[in-house]
């Protein structure tokens, strides 16, 4: 072999090796997934002022590769202020991962809402991003039946649209 396909070889171990290596390895410092659980108390589809947030509320994020195999899951609940926080140990930059709701506790308020029922969500530490703490947008399940006040609430929210 001649000395440039020596060279380009040796290159190639140096940069690739170590990403192969780390890939499969927890990090030392993992990400913090973070994100909320409301129950939409309008069914506007949307948070409002009258949103309410649910406490033992469980989600689950769901890694998967390019043909679509879960190769990650891990599942948390929320605080009492319907806060999650799931720590991840591994970076999965090569994957597509989303953070989807998984049960409500409240009785009036377990439908998912379709569309904000899941958030994709960024866990590589290739991207730019200095902090481990990766936000996820809220989701939300709806109430059975509209709460009084709604329909005057939408109203007022109508009006500071125009």
């Amino acid at each position: 072999m001649g000395k440039g396909v020596v060279m380009l070889m040796t290159l190639a171990i140096c940069v690739l090796l170590p990403s192969v290596i780390n890939g499969g390895r927890p990090m030392s410092r993992p990400f913090v997934l973070q994100g909320r659980v409301y129950c939409d108390t309008c069914r506007a589809g949307f948070e409002t002022s009258a949103t309410t947030y649910i406490p033992r509320a469980t989600v689950r994020v769901e890694c998967k590769d390019k043909e679509q195999n879960l190769v990650y899951s891990k599942e948390g609940t929320t605080d009492a202020t319907g806060t999650y926080h799931i720590l991840v140990n591994e970076d999965h930059g090569e994957e597509t991962c989303d953070v989807a709701l998984v049960s409500s506790p409240m009785g009036d308020c377990m439908t998912a809402d379709p569309g904000r029922e899941r958030a994709r969500v960024v866990l590589t530490s290739y991207n730019g991003i200095v902090s481990n703490t990766r936000f996820a947008n809220a989701m939300g399940f709806m109430k059975d039946e509209i709460m009084s006040g709604c329909t005057t609430l939408l109203q007022s929210l109508m009006e500071e649209e125009d």
